[in-house]
């Protein structure tokens, strides 16, 4: 003679099963009304995708300079993390402070500046 489960109970253990009297994730409380999008404004940031040739060209150009290659290292994260995240405009602006504190060249600065514009995109 066969055993047969209990229906509606799940099988196993912690998981699986499809009990829907748990609480859901995605449930909306707001009374029924979906809330509207908070749009922000695109902003040109660092292309992710392309990020790899980005620090090669930024190697290229931190190699030749007269900054320290720690500092350097510290100064190449430092902008990748502000231009992927917040934005080239943030990232240069970043740039700019070591260009007026004598760490970089105006050439160098300008290199950086185009470097950044051209693996960003808006997003």
């Amino acid at each position: 003679m066969k055993k047969s489960r209990p229906v509606g109970k799940p099988s196993g253990g912690s998981y699986g099963g499809s009990d829907k009297s748990g609480s859901g994730g995605n449930k909306k409380s707001s009374g029924g009304k979906p809330r509207p999008k908070e749009s922000t404004k695109r902003q040109s940031m660092l292309n992710t995708h392309k990020i790899n040739p980005f620090k090669y060209d930024m190697n290229e150009v931190l190699g030749a300079s007269s900054m320290d290659p720690a500092k350097a290292s510290a100064f190449l994260a430092s902008v990748i993390a502000k231009a992927s995240r917040v934005s080239t405009k943030d990232a240069k602006e970043f740039v700019k402070t070591f260009l007026d504190s004598g760490d970089l060249t105006k050439d160098e600065f300008d290199k950086i500046n185009r470097l950044l514009d051209r693996y960003s995109k808006f997003r």
